[in-house]
């Protein structure tokens, strides 16, 4: 294969680059149109030939593409980052780029050093250029390679809707460079019509990002179901992904937490300014003003103790000891899975029933989830249980497998479910809820840091139209989005350290 670097001409021609790879292809340089394709793509700075098209097609078309010029910005700002004449931009010109809101969750003194880490990436093998993945006018997404670096980076950047489209949100997601043989042919398994945008998005990022495995599913607004699963849930001996194939959940649990805990709320059995500690009998909170609706907004205070996994779950009072600390400000959001940890406790003391149980009672079972379970110890790889070995990047690229464990707080991040599994609880989890107190969960509590706001469990987009939750574990990541304006729901899971961010809102925007 070639490893030449090329730029595109100004108006460059699909039909050429087409012909090209075909020409290529009969001189004997490669043994199939696809491998012929992807080299052409990557010659040109794309990660793959999907990627091409579209930067060929803004070429020719070009649009507003509001996103991807504040990323050439910064790329052309931040490259030379670390040369001894290079001098930083000041505020004012950083307010010309980036939006209040994001300027006050990172400050200058604390934005400048991480984009500044950036510049070896930003001037990369391929002259600086930048391999734009996603390219809309409020949504860009792009690959920087280095030469002398081993690993990968991925830029995520969303802009405001109406000038000066400054940067609401900016995203960086360093990833290993992954080159694992057993990556290779993967196969594909599909439940319902699976739309073609949303195959094509599958294949290129498990092949971006090397993952072993990834589970899509969605639904539209009519309600209809599919699902997609692409590689293997193991790696060593070799098993294929189904659709069938459970994973731990993350972060994403808390949902199900919240939407457990806002039940009880409808039934009378507590209040959502009740403070948490008046349901908290084997611990209580540092500040014993907390409420309910702090706790699952996460603007209480509550600090998470540093991640723990284990084989088993064992007594809460050895995980917290009795009084569960408190060390941020009240009224400000900060993700606490100790907060949830304690609204699982409260779960229990009011059903009579371990938190998994009462989880399964209020919300599983009512949605159909039946492929969703809060495992005591890491279910096993293989056989009827059907669940996911996970797997973390090794410095040559290739992929190894996790210790395998499970989550010490199960109300937190203790979920392990299946991608159509999710999808159920996107489309279903309001119809636990009077109407009001679902709206609820969905009305801004606090803003998030950055961009967005946050509900009861659930967070906003900059725009208010997608409300979802993300959750990462050592080997595994999963997203749930849900669109609110047609009740569109999209899941993405995987068994590798790897956000999954970008890949919802691929899909979602691929989609329209």
């Amino acid at each position: 294969m070639s490893d030449r670097s090329r730029s595109l001409p100004g108006r460059p021609s699909l039909r050429y680059l087409k012909i090209e790879a075909k020409r290529r292809l009969r001189a004997g340089e490669f043994t199939t149109l696809d491998e012929a394709q992807l080299t052409i793509a990557r010659e040109h700075g794309a990660p793959s030939w999907t990627a091409l098209k579209r930067l060929v097609e803004n070429r020719v078309t070009p649009g507003r593409r509001h996103a991807s010029r504040q990323l050439r910005w910064i790329a052309a700002r931040f490259a030379d980052a670390d040369a001894p004449a290079w001098h930083a931009p000041a505020e004012e010109e950083l307010r010309e780029h980036f939006h209040e809101q994001l300027l006050e969750a990172t400050p200058p003194e604390e934005l400048l050093p991480r984009l500044m880490k950036l510049a070896p990436r930003l001037r990369g093998p391929r002259t600086g250029a930048l391999a734009l993945v996603e390219d809309t006018p409020t949504h860009a997404l792009a690959r920087l390679d280095s030469a002398d670096l081993a690993a990968v980076t991925q830029m995520q950047a969303v802009v405001e809707r109406t000038p000066p489209y400054r940067l609401v949100e900016l995203r960086v997601h360093p990833t290993a460079e992954i080159d694992d043989p057993r990556l290779t042919a993967p196969g594909t398994r599909t439940e319902g019509r699976v739309p073609t945008p949303a195959s094509e998005v599958a294949a290129q990022v498990f092949a971006e990002l090397g993952l072993p495995g990834l589970a899509l599913a969605a639904a539209d607004p009519r309600g209809t179901v599919w699902a997609l699963a692409r590689g293997w849930s193991a790696l060593d001996p070799v098993e294929p992904l189904t659709t069938r194939h459970r994973f731990p959940a993350g972060s994403v649990t808390t949902l199900v937490t919240a939407t457990a805990v806002l039940r009880l709320v409808a039934d009378g059995r507590v209040g959502l300014d009740d403070p948490a500690d008046r349901n908290l009998h084997t611990v209580r909170l540092a500040d014993p003003a907390i409420t309910v609706r702090e706790l699952l907004g996460h603007t209480g205070g509550v600090d998470t103790p540093s991640e723990r996994l284990t084989d088993q779950v064992p007594d809460p009072l050895a995980l917290f000891g009795p009084v569960i600390p408190c060390g941020g400000p009240r009224g400000r959001h900060a993700r606490s899975d100790a907060g949830y940890a304690a609204l699982g406790l409260l779960v229990e003391n009011l059903t009579g029933s371990p938190f998994p149980q009462a989880a399964a009672d209020l919300v599983l079972r009512p949605l159909g989830m039946t492929d969703s379970f809060f495992p005591a110890h890491r279910p096993a790889a293989s056989g009827e249980t059907h669940t996911v070995t996970g797997y973390v990047a090794f410095e040559d690229g290739t992929l190894i497998p996790v210790r395998e464990r499970v989550s010490t707080m199960p109300a937190a991040a203790g979920l392990w479910t299946t991608a159509p599994d999710l999808v159920r609880f996107g489309l279903g989890w309001h119809t636990l809820l009077p109407d009001d107190l679902a709206r609820q969960a969905l009305t801004p509590q606090t803003a998030l840091p950055g961009a967005g706001h946050a509900g009861l469990g659930w967070e906003l987009d900059p725009s208010g139209e997608v409300a979802g939750r993300t959750g990462h574990l050592p080997g595994a990541s999963a997203s749930l989005a849900v669109h609110l304006r047609d009740r569109r729901v999209h899941v993405a899971l995987t068994n590798r350290s790897t956000p999954l961010e970008p890949v919802n809102g691929r899909i979602l925007r691929a989609l329209g």
